[in-house]
């Protein structure tokens, strides 16, 4: 890592940071190793801690402390623990604040070096010791702020210190240990820190991570996917459907170009939430004001984060997926702190653009649920790939499993927006200087990107890659049609063609059948005869597909 204008004596001790490697590596979530061996301690049973409300029962193996186990006393609420991206990203954080006061002159190298090493292992989702939920067990609804989750960080990465320092874990707030150079978990490791400004960081980092590295390049490739089906049935003409009833024709590559361009929209929607999740509220500590912490220190913290999460930064640190945006991940310090902590007005932003792409899901996936249905008495204009049977009675069924189970995604997306924006408003999260429902936010938030992301690569693989049109059953319906009438509007006006239409009904005819017995050799609208030959050129479907003609066109 590196830090600018800081003087010669840091410059060089972050390069010797550097050159030990990092290797902090950014995961969304990974296995808890539930049954791997614990070194924190051998034998069960408990050890004693301390805080400052006095001392603290805490499981023997853990590697949190007091204030993590008073947490998880108080809240045993859900059994759903904080998201793993919001702990990855804390430890993203935490290294990039232990470089940073380490430049300041604030913090020694071995320290630096200290809590940067046990960041890594967290970012590595702690294998070692039994997986990262063992020792990161606080429920989502907890203290709104987060700062349990903040502690709890503080205390492991302490602790993994310990271990590596030849200590017992529990020995971070030892005086001797920490005059002959031990880290404690406030005075070290949340130097120049506050969780009111260190959650809603990882908020923004773990939100944008997810989306650049999972949600975009799924949002892509579905817009790709669309795109290539829109330009090989850019020939085949069907009956548009309006109101569920008979609309003039459209070419079903028209309608895929509609699918596409609305994930096309989508993904600049993301580059636009990306932009929003950028500004950082690290530096303004507790409240905004930036107390006990450098006057740098946020504009600093951003760049480091910048830095890390640059795609050159090195084989180890690199975080662009196949698909992804060229363009880095780019943190800065927000411009305003009482705004970024006082208000989750990002987070709501971004959440509102997730539940727009939602809708858009919910659109495609509804309508070729709608094309496909059949196979003899529903609309069967496309083919859906049977992937499972359909019925546990009917036999030979099958299902648009696939709709089905993203227009279900698309719910509960539409559901965590709502629930973020009442964690977003005034005198419910938001109450004066900081907003209290940040851990809830955060995880519904995380949720709808993973949910998002995943089923786009579902429909993609397993309805988009194998989606058959059935051209035959799209040229009988567009002959059948009653709305190939609107095309002679401008021939004998709009009142004839519609009472063309209802007779057409009537008798059970097409409009063409009905038109050559009842329209050829009249007089069109300028006094002209018409003929058969002009009627079935009036009434080629593909000619409808092209703007163009005069009159009234239907609505």
């Amino acid at each position: 890592m590196s830090v600018p204008n800081h003087s010669s004596r840091t410059k060089a001790g972050i390069r010797k940071l550097s050159e030990g490697g990092n290797g902090l590596k950014f995961k969304a979530s990974p296995a808890s190793a539930a049954g791997s061996p614990v070194s924190a301690a051998s034998s069960p049973g408990t050890r004693m801690e301390k805080d400052t409300m006095g001392p603290m029962e805490v499981p023997a193996s853990a590697l949190y402390g007091a204030s993590t186990q008073r947490a998880v006393l108080n809240f045993p609420v859900s059994g759903r623990p904080v998201p793993f991206g919001i702990l990855s990203a804390y430890a993203a954080i935490k290294s990039a604040c232990a470089t940073v006061n380490l430049g300041l002159d604030r913090l020694d190298l071995k320290r630096t070096k200290a809590i940067v090493a046990a960041c890594r292992q967290i970012a590595d989702g702690l294998p070692e010791h039994g997986g990262w939920a063992t020792h990161f067990p606080i429920d989502i609804y907890q203290t709104g702020s987060g700062t349990s989750t903040n502690m709890n960080a503080n205390e492991v990465i302490a602790n993994l210190i310990c271990l590596a320092n030849g200590k017992p874990v529990g020995s971070s707030k030892d005086a001797e240990y920490l005059k002959a150079g031990g880290v404690h978990p406030n005075d070290h490791v949340n130097m120049g820190q506050s969780s009111n400004d260190t959650f809603p960081t990882a908020m923004h980092v773990a939100a944008a991570v997810a989306i650049y590295r999972e949600l975009l390049p799924a949002v892509q490739r579905i817009a790709s996917e669309l795109e290539q089906k829109a330009k090989a049935w850019d020939k085949i003409v069907k009956i548009g459907r309006t109101h569920l009833q008979d609309a003039t024709p459209i070419r079903l590559g028209q309608e895929f170009s509609g699918y596409a361009s609305q994930m096309r929209h989508a993904e600049e929607r993301l580059g636009r939430a990306l932009d929003t999740l950028s500004e950082l509220p690290i530096g303004g500590t507790a409240v905004g004001t930036g107390i006990n912490a450098h006057e740098k220190f946020g504009a600093l913290v951003a760049a480091e984060l910048t830095a890390f999460f640059s795609p050159g930064r090195g084989k180890k640190g690199s975080t662009a997926s196949a698909g992804a945006s060229s363009n880095s991940l780019t943190f800065r310090e927000a411009s305003n702190h009482f705004e970024a902590q006082h208000a989750k007005d990002a987070i709501v932003e971004v959440s509102g653009h997730l539940k727009t792409i939602a809708v858009s899901i919910s659109k495609v996936a509804n309508d070729i649920r709608w094309l496909g249905s059949g196979p003899r008495c529903g609309l069967g204009e496309l083919v859906l790939p049977a992937v499972q049977p359909g019925s546990s009675i009917m036999p030979g069924k099958v299902n648009p499993v696939i709709c089905e189970s993203a227009i279900m995604v698309c719910c509960q997306v539409i559901g965590n927006d709502a629930a973020i924006t009442l964690g977003g408003m005034g005198g419910v999260g938001s109450m004066l200087d900081l907003n209290v429902a940040m851990p809830m936010m955060a995880a519904n938030l995380l949720d709808s990107i993973h949910l998002l992301a995943r089923t786009c690569h579902v429909f993609t693989d397993n309805l988009l890659v194998a989606l058959k049109p059935d051209e035959k059953r799209c040229a009988e319906l567009i002959e059948g049609s009653l709305a190939m009438c609107t095309s002679l509007v401008p021939v004998i006006g709009y009142d004839k063609s519609a009472a063309l239409a209802k007779e057409a009904f009537k008798q059970g005819k097409t409009v063409r059948q009905l038109a050559h017995e009842t329209v050829a050799g009249q007089k069109d609208v300028s006094g002209k005869e018409i003929t058969k030959a002009q009627i079935d050129k009036y009434l080629d479907p593909w000619s409808m597909t092209l703007p163009g003609g005069e009159g009234s066109a239907g609505g």
